[in-house]
């Protein structure tokens, strides 16, 4: 590691109803990847936009290289060379890759774009990182992993001095990780300084070389990688020890009754003939590798898209089961299914809505009075949600979209909470969420299965599979390839069928 290059000292930022940042610290050298850590809600986005000239500090100096300094935005940020590389990525589909690299700033010729040059400056750039990727390929037609390559080649055509990268993992298989941080590594090697933003711990302890940890809004302080614990870390994030021990046996009676049964379910080429039952209070994890095809059944399952055959049947009142013809998601939302997508922002929830608004998205007939919305009891019930799942909020009236991550899941499932849905799928419930906030997630789908509801599970963690389910399918290639009981189970024996195809 080589001399500092950044330095935040005592920065402080409020926001109406929140001190955000009170008094941080952060030191940045050139030739490091610096982790930096903390729960959601921790500042650590603040922070980094406080840097790039997002908000504008209250208090507190920033130097770099040597010099004190404020952005006035992010242009100004990374016409000095200090960039980030954005967890949701800011491409244009419709535009090639060179077009995006350089959108804003292109290279001119005579009163019109020299196309030319933007295709061999970006296949340099390509060159330099040593990415297989076609300029003239439009960005749409590329993985998430090349996508998130495309960024940080953009970052570098600024000539960037420090590069922050913002959770850049969590949309990436295992093969595009382990590329990216050939790239990283690479760019330390360069004496680029480096900060990596992630909850993932076996990352942290991978690819960098030291780890500030902040939490609550201020500074904890700074360890080196290679001489922590994962528990020293965690401890530091949350200021307790949080144990993931897995699951050793199951929580439901063997007489449970069965509340779901798919049978022989084929929706498109990622679903053929895929056959569970779900019991009461149940938490059912489905395991596999990217593009398995679990968040297709699940999407299936709940109408949001069509199903080609298949059986589903749902335990009626009468508490026998019944065969029911889900086409959309709003006959799922009636046979008493609710479900958390993985892409919360998407599909979970409307984030310029307040926490009341988006609590009662999936029943608002039941808060309506004549032609208006009873806005008290709207309240009350987000209010009561609130306090239930812990979300950190000024209030139930805050906006979505200034909740931390793990706080708009939990706006997610307060949603069908009041709803009051029987079964929930949680797909990836706890990606891009902090020890922390996943520790709450976990206590409460535990809390919910104890209450008799029954919960299906989607997750690419074999920590989280191991810790919550009872029972666990597995899917290879759009086929369910087995099925263990929490007992037998372990990484081996799951990760033996997540790779067995059966043709």
């Amino acid at each position: 590691m080589g001399e500092v290059i950044l330095t935040m000292k005592g920065i402080d930022k409020s926001f109406p109803g929140v001190h955000a940042l009170d008094h941080v610290d952060l030191e940045v050298r050139k030739g490091e990847v610096l982790a930096l850590m903390g729960e959601n809600g921790a500042g650590k986005s603040t922070l980094m936009k406080v840097l790039t000239g997002i908000y504008k500090k209250d208090s507190g100096t920033i130097t770099y290289e040597g010099k004190e300094v404020e952005f006035k935005n992010t242009r100004e940020a990374q016409e000095n060379g200090v960039v980030i590389v954005h967890q949701e990525l800011n491409m244009v589909g419709d535009l090639t890759v060179a077009q995006n690299i350089f959108i804003g700033r292109e290279p001119k010729k005579g009163l019109g774009i020299d196309d030319r040059k933007m295709i061999k400056d970006s296949q340099a750039l390509f060159d330099q990182l040593h990415i297989d990727i076609d300029p003239k390929q439009k960005m749409k037609e590329l993985t998430v992993g090349k996508q998130q390559m495309c960024e940080i080649a953009k970052a570098i055509s600024h000539k960037a001095k420090v590069i922050i990268f913002d959770e850049p993992s969590a949309a990436l298989t295992e093969k595009e990780i382990e590329d990216l941080f050939v790239i990283i590594r690479d760019l330390r090697d360069k004496q680029l300084g480096i900060v990596y933003i992630s909850h993932r711990m076996d990352e942290i302890k991978v690819i960098t070389d030291r780890v500030t940890v902040m939490r609550d809004g201020t500074y904890v302080g700074t360890l080196i990688t290679k001489d922590s614990t994962k528990e020293d870390i965690i401890n530091m994030m949350v200021g307790r020890v949080i144990y993931e021990d897995p699951k050793t046996h199951s929580m439901v009676p063997k007489d449970a009754p069965v509340v779901l049964k798919v049978e022989n379910l084929n929706a498109g080429r990622m679903v053929q003939n895929v056959s569970f039952e779900l019991r009461k209070g149940e938490i059912l994890g489905f395991s596999g590798l990217m593009g398995a095809g679990r968040t297709e059944t699940a999407r299936a399952i709940f109408g949001a898209d069509p199903k080609t055959g298949g059986r589903i049947s749902i335990m009626g009142k009468d508490g026998q089961l019944h065969e029911v013809q889900i086409r959309t998601p709003q006959d799922a939302v009636k046979a008493g299914i609710g479900y958390l997508s993985e892409d919360r922002k998407r599909y979970g929830i409307i984030v310029e809505k307040t926490i009341t608004e988006n609590s009662t998205l999936a029943c608002l007939e039941n808060y309506m009075n004549g032609p208006f919305i009873n806005k008290a009891a709207e309240k009350k019930i987000a209010e009561k949600y609130v306090k239930e799942l812990a979300t950190k909020t000024p209030s139930a009236d805050e906006m979505v979209v200034n909740l931390s991550g793990g706080n708009q899941q939990k706006v997610v499932i307060a949603k069908w909470l009041v709803k009051d849905c029987d079964i929930l799928i949680f797909d990836e419930p706890t990606r891009g969420i902090d020890v922390g906030a996943k520790n709450e997630i976990y206590k409460l789908m535990n809390r919910l299965a104890s209450e008799g509801k029954s919960i299906i599970m989607i997750s690419s963690e074999m920590t989280e599979i191991l810790r919550m389910s009872d029972r666990i399918v597995v899917m290879c290639e759009g086929q369910k390839t087995g099925e263990i009981g929490i007992e037998e189970a372990t990484q081996e024996a799951i990760m033996n069928l997540a790779t067995r195809n059966i043709d």
